[in-house]
């Protein structure tokens, strides 16, 4: 490993070091300074989590090699203030409640901080052009605006500082109330300490060897180059689980590492811990691996028929089908006036959380296996664990570090076995983070889906039936699948009274990446039908879609879908503000683009047409000739 000698300052610090000569200036600040306020989110300069200051000017740190910082000034997020001394656009995010999840704040506020400095009278739009290189995915951007905005005018004089401390505690409530949030200081200032910040004394690195294959039986599996790599602690396979090699949400079908066979690209089949992340790197270069390809199934109907078995044991690829049986649909359609029969389809989706997949695992002084993660379902990881390594349940314990978004990404065990059992195995702690290419690659997505929809209504709007099919997607292991077609079964017909229903939710085996919670957990993919096939409905009966949905609406003391009484039902108010807010047309949603009286109001978009975003000549001649 070459090394080089950098000069440079580093927050008013003159630093004189000998590094690693393939660092990024972002590794520098990390690894060697400690400094972890700056983040790694994509490692390609997408994101802005790990924006510094680079002679006064903002970069991203993950793209400048660390030898080219030698002889500048370096300044990073914990430069700009402490929890006990915030910087005035440390205090405002603070008090707009612009931190979340916190992993994109530090970045945010270094953007903030360039913006600013750059142009202190920027307005709104020029506060967003300036910060458009950074990404949130938690706060929709408009309190990180505000909070800009109010620092802006702050140090402007335009208003009082005082502002940036009046807080009044709630009286009687904290529902529905403005709570300043108690760890928002350690957010704004870098401090706060996610998984992939952490370190402890002779900490290993752990990276994991993937299969390149859909389906495939592994014939040999060979590690002798990869143990004589210098560094190389332990290198763990199938064979080193000492109980259950199963686990999972509802159904417990995957193993910590591949056995006998892959299922999906990405899977893990083994996993490699060494004194350095560079050594675990070359150590999985070298690992040797044999498959037998087999026929590989990606679609979710082909998969029904059975004819390729993602799990044999289990004899069919269904996973789980949910039905729900109300009325009688056929004499329903009989009464109809109009029927309508579509199919919808939604895609596989990424969570993209800033943080990408860390965590730290170790045995501690009384022999009890300790994991650090952001996991989002802490108790039930444990349970699972304890029969994985075969250990009882007081001498697991789980950790849940601050979690840089999830939106149920982080509900699923994805590689806290791996973790586990390298760190019983050393009895050193060990430490993992994905990169965001292995993190898209590995984990579980949402569910795709198909939907065959048809539904009756008369000619004054009344539903008479409806009848629902929805094929998911589950990819290759069970991970959320059933409780997304619970909810998708349950919520998919929407709040409406349907006298007639027959809906049938069915999730599938495939050899395509595990589908797993993600927010809405499967509601999104039915209801999406739903709505969209009303709004067609109100076009064919000529009818506002706020008129027939209400003509339809559940109201206090009907009874869902599935039986349950509701005491009360918000749809009507919910209908009610959304019409007004919208400015809504009234009538047949039959009229697109220009033409609508409800568009191009404060608080609607502009509407969409060549030249939309031209001046206003142009937009109202209706675009570029």
């Amino acid at each position: 490993m070459y090394k080089l000698k950098i000069n440079l300052e580093v927050n008013g610090r003159k630093i004189n070091k000998e590094v690693n000569s393939h660092y990024r200036l972002l590794d520098f600040l990390r690894e060697d300074l400690d400094l972890t306020g700056s983040k790694e989110g994509c490692g390609a300069g997408e994101c802005g989590t790990c924006s510094v200051f680079v002679d006064g000017k903002l970069v991203k740190s993950c793209l400048m090699p660390v030898a080219k910082a030698s002889g500048k000034k370096i300044e990073t997020i914990e430069y700009q203030g402490t929890p006990d001394n915030l910087s005035t656009l440390q205090k405002a995010f603070y008090q707009t409640g612009a931190s979340q999840c916190g992993f994109c704040i530090p970045g945010m506020v270094m953007a903030a901080t360039s913006t600013l400095r750059n142009n202190p009278d920027a307005n709104i739009e020029e506060i967003k052009e300036e910060m458009g290189g950074n990404i949130c995915r938690c706060t929709g951007y408009q309190k990180i605006f505000d909070a800009v905005e109010l620092a802006r005018d702050v140090i402007s004089g335009k208003l009082d500082p005082k502002l940036l401390e009046q807080y009044s505690k709630p009286k009687d409530s904290y529902l529905g109330a403005n709570v300043k949030r108690i760890d928002a200081p350690s957010k704004v200032t870098g401090r706060l300490k996610y998984a992939a910040d952490m370190k402890m004394p002779n900490m290993l690195h752990m990276q994991v060897f993937r299969s390149t294959k859909p389906h495939a039986k592994i014939k040999k599996l060979d590690l002798t180059k990869a143990k004589q790599v210098p560094g190389v602690e332990t290198i763990v396979t199938c064979d080193d689980v000492p109980g259950i090699d199963n686990f999972g949400v509802f159904i417990e079908d995957q193993p910590v590492l591949a056995r006998d066979k892959v299922r999906y690209v990405g899977e893990a089949i083994a996993a490699v811990a060494a004194d350095t992340l560079e050594a675990a790197k070359e150590a999985i270069s070298k690992i040797e691996i044999e498959y037998e390809d087999l026929p590989a199934l990606f679609d979710s109907e082909e998969a029904l028929k059975d004819k390729i078995l993602i799990h044999e044991h289990y004899k069919t690829n269904l996973v789980k089908h949910i039905p729900i049986r109300k009325g009688n649909v056929e004499e329903g359609f009989a009464k109809a006036d109009l029927i309508v029969e579509e199919k919808f389809s939604t895609q596989a989706v990424e969570h993209a959380y800033l943080e990408p997949m860390a965590g730290v695992g170790y045995v501690d002084s009384d022999g009890t296996l300790v994991i650090i993660s952001p996991s989002q379902n802490i108790t039930h990881h444990r349970h699972m664990m304890a029969k994985i390594m075969n250990l009882p349940i007081h001498k697991v314990r789980f950790i849940m570090s601050p979690v840089g978004g999830g939106f149920g990404g982080k509900e699923d065990m994805i590689y806290q076995g791996m973790l586990a059992l390298c760190a019983m195995k050393t009895r050193l702690p060990v430490k993992y983070v994905m990169t965001r290419e292995e993190d898209i690659i590995s984990t579980a997505k949402r569910h795709p889906s198909r939907t065959n929809y048809k539904i009756g209504l008369t000619k004054e709007g009344k539903i008479t039936a409806v009848q629902i099919k929805m094929i998911a997607d589950g990819g290759a292991y069970g991970c959320s699948t059933e409780g997304v077609m619970r909810k998708a079964a349950i919520l998919g017909a929407g709040p409406y009274r349907i006298d007639n229903l027959q809906m049938d939710t069915i999730g599938v085996y495939t050899n395509n990446t595990p589908s797993g919670a993600f927010r809405s957990f499967g509601a999104l993919q039915t209801e999406f039908a739903t709505e969209s096939i009303l709004d067609i409905c109100a076009e064919k009966l000529n009818m506002d879609p706020f008129e027939l949905r209400r003509k339809n609406m559940f109201v206090a003391g009907d009874l869902t879908h599935t039986k349950q009484k509701l005491n009360s039902a918000s749809i009507g108010t919910v209908l009610n503000e959304l019409e007004t807010l919208a400015n809504w047309e009234k009538g047949a949603p039959n009229s697109r683009g220009q033409i609508r009286k409800d568009l191009n109001s404060n608080d609607n978009r502009d509407s969409c047409f060549l030249g939309a975003r031209l001046n206003d000549k142009l937009r109202l001649s209706g675009g570029i000739k």
